[in-house]
């Protein structure tokens, strides 16, 4: 069991009943899913590539190719093209990748003051754009091959029903929240 689930069940769980009212047990909100997504605003297949086996490296699980569903001229992008790629984390693998951005990722941000909580979030998920995708000690050895990555953006999702239950469950965990 890994010491965020512990956390939640033992402490967290508790105080989520005590500061806020629930009628069921079920309703206690949790973290559900980590959704982590690299976009590529071209079709072009290194770049594709080098995205989706940076996303593998560092989640150790298989990426999942996004394409799109309507065409665009702007971009050159005709429809059902792959545009990016994209990994969903639930449950143990949910909790070990929060873990890794709390203890490792985030301390080795430069200029990071914390996840703004007016900007780009929803009643129940909190999404954040990672620019310095080489702060993941597994694509720091390889350079060469992860040099034109694009941003990472991480969605952090919860069964909440209202945003201050959210903010207090993802502070609760330690995640840096301004």
């Amino acid at each position: 069991m890994h010491f965020l689930t512990k956390f939640y069940n033992k402490n967290l769980k508790y105080e989520l009943i005590n500061k806020f009212i629930f009628n069921k047990s079920n309703n206690i909100p949790k973290l559900k899913k980590i959704i982590l997504n690299f976009g590529c605003k071209t079709a072009d297949l290194r770049q594709l590539s080098s995205s989706l086996l940076a996303i593998e490296l560092i989640t150790n699980k298989k990426g999942i190719m996004t394409k799109t569903k309507k065409a665009n001229i702007l971009f050159k992008i005709r429809k059902g093209n792959p545009t990016g790629c994209k990994i969903i984390l639930s449950k143990f693998n949910a909790y070990n990748f929060l873990s890794k951005l709390i203890i490792e990722i985030f301390p080795r941000l430069k200029n990071f003051s914390g996840l703004n909580s007016n900007k780009k979030i929803k009643k129940n998920a909190i999404s954040y754009d990672l620019h310095e995708t080489f702060t993941f000690k597994e694509l720091e050895n390889h350079y060469y091959l992860f040099n034109n990555l694009t941003k990472l953006n991480i969605t952090i999702v919860t069964n909440t029903k209202n945003r201050e239950e959210m903010i207090f469950l993802l502070k609760s965990l330690q995640l840096p929240i301004i």
